[in-house]
């Protein structure tokens, strides 16, 4: 309908059954990458309506770099080569799963929270500030097993470097509450513990993130997580809701 109205030059056409007015400035884009999750092939006949247009693969170093040094990192060169080769290796060496992403879209995330975590915390090194971001950005997405094998990486990519995580002491303080207060107490307190730390990666997911989704066998603790962190939140006076 707007190719046609488009093509005899009408100022409105009837789209889906509404009068809309049409600009002659219009454009109309579709990406036909279909090996992207989620994406299908489109028809032939559909194709032959567009005039297509080749893309190159984007240069991940170049963009690393420029966004790093906007951020005000003045060791941009070296860590985003860091950066760049971490996600590399992840994507050559970790197990294949639907919901791993180690595109440009993953890398701009976890950039963003890099320039957030350096103007919050100026008077740390560079290299801790960005390892804690890509611990903290992709840490949360890992299968049990993957954990080490990222851990691994990032400790050679970042020799001797040690990045404490970002304490929440209120918030910790009513997660377990309210883990215990549901009878969700655990004998082994290293689980419990893991199971408090993955309350808190939600929570800090949700702080860079659009949409979440939490993922996981049945009994994996998915309900649990959701219901802890929406009633932590609501106690606590630092993270309200």
């Amino acid at each position: 309908m707007i190719q046609n109205g488009l093509t005899f030059n009408k100022k409105k056409i009837d789209f889906l059954g509404s009068d809309m007015r049409l600009v002659s400035s219009i454009g109309i884009f579709i990406t036909m990458n279909p090996g992207y999750a989620g994406r299908s092939e489109l028809p032939d006949n559909l194709k032959a309506l567009f005039r297509p247009v080749t893309m190159v693969v984007p240069d991940l170093l170049l963009i690393c770099e420029n966004m790093l040094m906007s951020e005000g990192f003045t060791q941009a060169k070296i860590l985003a080569k860091k950066m760049t080769v971490l996600y590399k290796l992840s994507k050559e060496q970790l197990s294949k799963q639907y919901h791993y992403d180690f595109g440009l879209r993953a890398l701009k995330s976890v950039l963003v929270m890099a320039g957030q975590l350096k103007r919050q915390y100026s008077e740390l090194p560079e290299d801790i500030v960005l390892m804690r971001a890509l611990r903290d950005m992709n840490m949360p997405k890992f299968v049990f097993a993957d954990v080490p094998l990222f851990t691994g990486l990032i400790t050679d990519l970042f020799p001797g470097v040690k990045a404490e995580r970002v304490g929440y002491e209120d918030l910790n303080g009513h997660i377990i509450d309210h883990l215990e207060k549901c009878g969700n107490k655990h004998s082994d307190e290293d689980l419990f513990f893991k199971q408090v730390d993955k309350v808190v990666q939600l929570f800090e997911t949700m702080q860079t993130r659009h949409t979440t989704m939490v993922v996981g066998p049945t009994g994996a603790g998915k309900s649990v997580i959701i219901d802890t962190l929406a009633a932590s939140l609501k106690s606590s006076t630092e993270h309200p809701t």
